[in-house]
């Protein structure tokens, strides 16, 4: 036990929650930045099996934050390079790489068995997507971080999902390939989704669920407030290609000469022009890369019958 005699000499975990983080099972969606704080603190400690979700691969780009990857890795699946690096690092935690990317289909299976969802994808389109699963039904706890700003929160389970505590999009939305991120801002936010999922899994009062921690690195504030209560609301939910049926009306939102998929639309649109677009009675399904644009579109219209389709990388780094 000497991995471990200073983490059960802390009084509020002891032994006894140290059992507990033993036979845990967690889900991490995202093995990029956020997983790079995430992942060393969960294995350190020696949770007992880690379900790993990502289809990426290391870039160079990465690796300024992603500090679980080397330069030998590019190239190599992001899952597999940091499934090898924890064990190393610890190998009584059992870590299940699954290259794949996160959709509408496959959440239920890959949420199976877990006691808690870490979304470390800082995905639009992913946190939505678990949102949704887990509801009432599983605890989730979610960051984003874009340029010197981040948040972590604990949702779903007993508390407001992440839906209910944030139902609109805000005005302007960043990402990391448009707008930059610094490498120790993402650090400090795995840090505490790493502590919120040590303290809920360990049982360590109070809970992190129905909390919600804000980080402004240029001012080096920390905010938050709690949500013990947030009504559930409804709105269009995200589906998977294969779920499309053949009455689905396609609005395809992405550019002419835009990468991805082809999809079999019946028409083009933009976020601006949506509201002069002809729709049926029929479900209208709206697609682009991330969600977002099929999101902004969908605010914009009053047809009762909306699924949004995200057609491009779903788990985190475009780049």
């Amino acid at each position: 036990m000497s991995r471990y005699a200073r983490q059960i000499a802390v009084p509020e975990l002891g032994a006894h929650g140290h059992a507990k983080l033993r036979v845990a099972q967690v889900l991490v969606v995202g093995a990029g930045g956020l997983a790079a704080g995430v992942l060393p603190y969960l294995v350190g400690a020696g949770i007992g099996r880690i379900r790993l979700v990502d289809p990426d691969v290391v870039s160079e780009s990465n690796l300024h934050r992603q500090t679980h990857f080397a330069m030998a890795d590019i190239g190599q699946p992001k899952v597999h390079a940091a499934a090898a690096r924890m064990a190393a690092l610890n190998p009584d935690c059992k870590v299940e790489p699954v290259r794949a990317a996160l959709t509408p289909a496959n959440v239920a299976d890959l949420c199976d068995g877990m006691a808690l969802v870490l979304d470390c994808a800082d995905s639009f389109a992913a946190s939505y997507i678990l949102s949704d699963h887990c509801a009432a039904s599983m605890p989730l706890i979610s960051a984003s971080v874009v340029g010197t700003d981040g948040y972590v929160g604990g949702f779903c389970g007993p508390a407001p999902s992440l839906r209910a505590v944030f139902p609109d999009l805000p005005m302007q939305m960043g990402s990391c390939e448009v707008n930059g991120v610094l490498g120790p801002v993402v650090g400090v936010l795995a840090s505490l989704q790493a502590q919120m999922a040590v303290a809920h899994l360990a049982g360590v009062g109070p809970s992190p669920l129905g909390q919600l921690v804000t980080f402004d690195a240029r001012g080096f504030r920390f905010g938050g407030f709690r949500f013990d209560t947030a009504p559930e609301v409804t709105g269009p939910r995200f589906i998977a290609p294969e779920d499309l049926q053949p009455t689905d009306h396609i609005i395809d939102l992405r550019e002419v000469d835009e990468p991805g998929p082809p999809l079999a639309a019946q028409a083009r649109a933009t976020v601006d022009t949506i509201t002069r677009t002809p729709l049926p009675d029929t479900r209208v399904v709206l697609a682009c890369r991330s969600g977002l644009r099929a999101w902004l579109a969908a605010e914009r219209l009053t047809h009762s019958n909306l699924a949004l389709l995200a057609l491009g990388d779903m788990t985190g780094d475009p780049s």
